[in-house]
């Protein structure tokens, strides 16, 4: 009886080393902890046809109004698709953790022997007994394992937060460049007609009435171009937000938000970004489960089997035989060697590439920083200078009319000369939001910076030429 005190003991402790497990759900309440400080909103995985029911419903109330850059976000946590196929890998990998802290199930063996009229049954019962003694080392780094899964899920959350916020800035600022250049056209159609007439009325020469005509032609062009962007910004959003169908009738503010009265002062960036960047600390935690690995393969190097069994044989002319039985594996060819190398291969590629990830968040987030702070600032001059400006020479330009100093087409000219400026006004808001945008991602996590747009030329220039 006291042969059978180690076998029973170890299958108690493989027993109750099975009943580990990860709660469900848990892996997803922590990304809601990492993401929804934010993102405002809270990530919610749909799983099933009540929970597809309820996401509709809430899409279908965000979309009865303007849709503001908040409720954007919100409706593409609730409604891509994409994103939900990524949460559902936390499921996933919850799973597998959970399997990881269980041992594989025993083995049975059943044999039938005969010699002569004697017959033998032989039966065995066998356990991985080098499992069961890696199961606690094995079991922690499938939760590693699981918390990173959770920072990339995280990062997935944020990075499409600020990609659905970008994308919307960029479709609420072509919507007011498209409006504009509607009214635009519109002008310089007025004023093609008007200069055909005069030059049938022998008031005009053809050169003077061409070049009428070259600026309707220019406006008809910025036009197409300026519904062309507003339809692809729109279209981009509409595959962030999950939109189809009857949906696709969304409406959009009119106009972007006013520049803040100051920009934001941060000068200890770099230090607030590697401390919560998610990419920084997912790099961090793998370089960790990189030096658990190695440990766990410096232990099993000589003996990656080792097992247990249990054997009771029986006979129709020979007493009942009951016993154990352990088996290894011997290391003659494989030392364990080759393991072992990559093994620490892994351990400094991992190391190497945290340091690589901390070094590129600190030169984004500077980056980001000066985008922000160069976009507010140029932003600021086109609506305190250039504006300002451009709108005074205009009432001047009414005075003189009035006065009878000047013609209409002199007006108009005038007219013409501030569509550069104001459209360059509208893009040097929509930089800013962008650039916000982009400073508020790299400080979370992973950031695609937009590129800072060259000044427009004045759209018109050439037509208005020799005026």
């Amino acid at each position: 009886m006291k042969r059978s005190r180690l076998p029973l003991s170890l299958l108690a402790i493989a027993a109750l080393a099975g009943c580990a497990s990860v709660e469900p759900g848990a892996a997803l309440t922590q990304v809601q902890s990492l993401t929804q400080a934010h993102t405002v909103h809270a990530v919610a995985a749909d799983r099933s046809d009540a929970d597809l029911a309820r996401t509709d419903a809430k899409v279908a109330e965000l979309l009865r109004q303007p849709i503001s850059a908040d409720a954007a976000v919100q409706i593409a946590l609730l409604n891509n698709r994409g994103l939900q196929a990524r949460l559902q890998q936390l499921g996933i990998t919850e799973a597998e953790v959970s399997q990881a802290s269980r041992l594989p199930n025993p083995g049975f063996s059943f044999g039938r022997l005969t010699k002569g009229d004697e017959i033998e049954l032989e039966r065995g019962l066998h356990l991985n007994l080098a499992r069961l003694l890696t199961l606690p080392l094995v079991s922690r780094l499938e939760e590693r394992r699981l918390q990173g899964v959770q920072r990339e899920v995280a990062m997935d959350v944020l990075s499409l937060a600020a990609d659905t916020r970008k994308a919307w800035v960029q479709a609420v600022a072509a919507g007011e460049s498209l409006r504009y250049m509607r009214q635009v056209q519109d002008a310089a159609e007025a004023s093609a007609e008007l200069a055909r007439r005069m030059q049938q009325a022998g008031n005009f020469n053809a050169l003077t009435r061409l070049r009428e005509q070259g600026f309707y032609a220019d406006a008809a062009l910025g036009l197409a171009h300026a519904e062309q962007r507003h339809r692809a910004a729109r279209e981009r959003l509409t595959r962030l937000l999950g939109l189809w169908g009857d949906q696709l009738g969304f409406q959009l503010p009119e106009r972007l938000p006013d520049l803040p009265a100051a920009p934001k002062d941060q000068p200890d960036i770099e230090r607030q970004a590697l401390a919560q960047r998610l990419d920084v600390q997912s790099a961090r935690l793998a370089a960790e489960q990189t030096a658990k690995n190695l440990r766990l393969t410096q232990v099993t190097r000589f003996i990656s089997v080792f097992e247990l069994g249990l054997v009771r044989n029986t006979s129709n002319e020979a007493p009942r035989q009951t016993g154990w039985e352990v088996g290894l594996e011997l290391p003659l060819f494989d030392w364990g060697g080759a393991r072992t190398a990559k093994a620490e291969a892994l351990y400094m590629q991992a190391l190497h590439q945290a340091a690589a990830t901390a070094i590129n968040a600190r030169s984004e987030v500077r980056e980001a920083y000066g985008n922000y702070r160069a976009s507010y600032d140029i932003a600021r001059h086109h609506r305190d200078e250039i504006v300002p400006l451009k709108k005074r020479i205009s009432e001047e330009q009414l005075l003189r009319y009035n006065g009878m100093l000047i013609g209409v087409f002199e007006l108009l000219a005038d007219a013409r000369s501030q569509v550069g400026s104001v459209n360059a006004s509208i893009e040097a808001l929509r930089d800013f939001w962008l650039a916000k945008a982009d400073l508020d991602a790299a400080l979370i996590g992973r950031a695609a910076l937009s590129m800072p747009a060259a000044a427009a030329a004045p759209a018109g220039a050439e037509a208005g030429a020799g005026h």
